[in-house]
């Protein structure tokens, strides 16, 4: 389960942020300032921070700064009633995620939440992944089809990977396959059927992810 820090020194929106992300499936705490704030991700790890801009003794953008350096791999939210263009530059400048001006919907929230989740996913696939390897492989669409007709299907035979996507030319399902072997996405066992390697199942996790941050 996804966890999820709430700070804003308005109890009533604080309460009510997280009462919402709750229902929404995600372990949520929060934090009436930013120096409470960081005082929790030291003890805990948040998947995302949900920080106000304006709050007393501590800024969000002051507090931005810290979390960016001590929590890199946790995604900040910024949300202000405050909202300007130079405000919104510079946050995502200092390594925020998003920028949401107050009212909003929490339907929105969720929405910026779920793509910004999203988004940390496919970093961390990014990251098990050689990234040149991982561009040239999903680069060609007929070598994407392959791939994820491969993980459907677990296992499958030369002719039978042709006939399924259509094409006319086996030739040029093999020169495709002969590149996703090369990078080691792709192997063929002794009775000549083609699987994933565990490279090409991480790739599909990449792929898949990027997909849905794209739709």
């Amino acid at each position: 389960m996804k966890k999820i820090l709430i700070v804003d020194d308005d109890a009533e929106f604080r309460t009510y942020v997280t009462d919402f992300l709750k229902g929404a499936g995600y372990a949520t705490e929060s934090a009436a300032n930013a120096k409470e704030a960081l005082a929790k991700c030291k003890t805990q790890e948040f998947d995302v921070v949900l920080l106000d801009h304006m709050m007393p003794k501590m800024s969000g953008i002051d507090a931005l700064t810290e979390l960016r350096e001590k929590h890199p791999k946790t995604k900040v939210v910024i949300i202000t009633a405050f909202a300007t263009i130079e405000n919104a530059v510079d946050a995502i400048k200092k390594g925020a995620s998003d920028y949401v001006s107050k009212p909003f919907k929490v339907s929105d929230l969720l929405t910026t939440v779920r793509r910004v989740l999203e988004e940390a996913k496919f970093e961390e696939s990014a990251r098990k992944c050689d990234l040149d390897k991982t561009l040239t492989s999903i680069a060609n669409p007929l070598r994407r089809d392959i791939l994820k007709l491969l993980y459907a299907r677990k296992n499958m035979r030369l002719m039978e990977i042709t006939r399924e996507l259509g094409v006319d030319d086996h030739t040029k399902i093999v020169f495709h396959l002969k590149i996703l072997k090369e990078t080691d996405i792709v192997e063929q066992d002794s009775d000549k059927n083609y699987t994933l390697t565990k490279e090409g199942m991480r790739l599909i996790g990449c792929l898949k992810t990027l997909e849905q941050m794209l739709l």
